[in-house]
């Protein structure tokens, strides 16, 4: 189960917090983008005390489908919805992608672990060479994980790593007495 910090904001500061981080990012306005019912509310101007609130307070939200499609979305892409609210579409269900099989929140330092109904596994880092795109709620992701024919992808797992110290596999710290500061000195 995964739990996602609540930040209170209105959805025309959603709107404009979401167009100034794309634009921060370097992403152009394309049709996946334009796709969003908070379109229709023109984004309005975000003061920097405020917009450095809602950066804070941003998580990503990672969705894998069946067929190995992903992608990372920003929470504040996702409303809030009541008791008799009828849910958010968070990807495309086709048959590109195939049904949702997971939807969690991710860090950048996160890896996360994918398994095939063949026995195929991989494990990848959220960003690195290769980085899952951040993109919108509307769009349908990217190839993750390439499936062979009739392959489905049916777990993924988060793996969040604790920080190492300086130490090697040994458990000596690498500026022990054991090795010279100076090294001409021998």
């Amino acid at each position: 189960m995964a739990i996602l910090h609540h930040f209170e904001a209105v959805s025309e500061e959603r709107s404009a917090y979401l167009k100034m981080s794309r634009a921060v990012r370097g992403e152009a306005e394309n049709e996946e983008t334009s796709t969003d019912e908070t379109d229709d509310i023109v984004a309005g101007e975000l003061s920097q005390e405020r917009y450095a609130a809602m950066s804070a307070a941003e998580q990503f939200i990672l969705t894998i489908s069946e067929n190995g499609y992903g992608k990372r979305t920003s929470s504040h892409e996702y409303r809030i919805t009541g008791r008799g609210g009828k849910g958010i579409v968070a990807m495309a269900v086709n048959k590109r992608n195939g049904a949702l099989i997971a939807s969690f929140p991710v860090s950048p330092e996160d890896q996360i672990m994918l398994v095939t109904d063949a026995g195929q596994m991989t494990r990848m880092p959220v960003e690195g060479k290769k980085p899952i795109r951040i993109v919108s709620r509307g769009s349908q992701g990217v190839i993750v994980f390439d499936t062979a024919e009739g392959e489905k992808v049916v777990s993924v797992e988060r793996i969040s790593e604790p920080e190492e110290e300086d130490e090697d596999e040994t458990g000596v710290d690498e500026g022990s007495a054991d090795t010279p500061d100076d090294p001409t000195a021998e």
